[in-house]
């Protein structure tokens, strides 16, 4: 355990056992604090993730420094961290600091200048957002905001929205949604578990081919599996 404490000089060993446990103790960190933080990265993410990233990487480029000190700051901040979310959960005043709400760019395709100001972006940087929603005029917006994550919502004018079959009064097929049952040649089990079948169910739905030559297969909501990729035969 040298490895874990400061040195004046580490092996290449000792570096490498400094890279796994550090990798690790991350993992469980960001685990700890849960999809969000690695979903989007707002005002407390941002900082949060900044900060951990520089507590963590200099043990591991200084063999000066010690691991102990930076687990025990980044503990201390992934509880200050869950702490902070629960509490904004609770005090709307730290939820309007924490997570503030979105601001409103265009409404009824007028651009308001002063919350453009507001959220600091720039004209082009709005108009290459739309683009990427596929409006080129914000006189069809009906509503766009900046929101907290970094991300521009676009809401079109009705009148240019594409038509749908509910609005023709059209019938339509249930929603089918496919899962990949066989990914990378391994057997999904949960899934498997989830529609109720077993192997030799997937084995007789994939004839003539065996599980050992399929790659990826995948599953529908009617449980009709389709095989995408087989292993081709290795050639002498």
């Amino acid at each position: 355990m040298d490895f874990f404490k400061s040195q004046e000089s580490l092996s290449a060993t000792g570096w490498i056992l400094r890279s796994i446990v550090g990798f690790i103790f991350l993992l469980i960190s960001a685990k700890m604090m849960g999809q969000r933080s690695i979903s989007q990265l707002r005002f407390l993410d941002f900082i949060i993730a900044l900060t951990l990233g520089n507590i963590i990487a200099h043990p591991l480029s200084d063999e000066h420094l010690g691991l102990k000190g930076s687990m025990i700051t980044t503990v201390s901040l992934v509880i200050l961290y869950i702490s902070a979310i629960w509490l904004s959960l609770k005090i709307p005043f730290l939820k309007q600091f924490f997570d503030p709400p979105a601001v409103t760019l265009i409404q009824d395709g007028k651009l308001n200048y002063r919350n453009l100001s507001k959220a600091k972006l720039p004209i082009e940087f709005l108009y290459a957002e739309l683009r990427k929603s596929n409006v080129e005029d914000i006189s069809k917006v009906a509503f766009a905001a900046w929101e907290p994550g970094g991300t521009l919502s676009v809401f079109v004018n009705s009148a240019y929205q594409p038509v749908t079959p509910s609005d023709l009064k059209l019938s339509t097929q249930p929603f089918n949604l496919t899962k990949p049952i066989i990914s990378d040649g391994h057997i999904e089990h949960a899934l498997m578990r989830e529609i109720g079948k077993d192997r030799a169910w997937l084995e007789n739905e994939i004839k003539p081919l065996e599980l050992s030559k399929v790659i990826l297969a995948t599953v529908d909501s009617k449980l009709t599996v389709q095989v995408h990729e087989v292993r081709k035969p290795k050639t002498p």
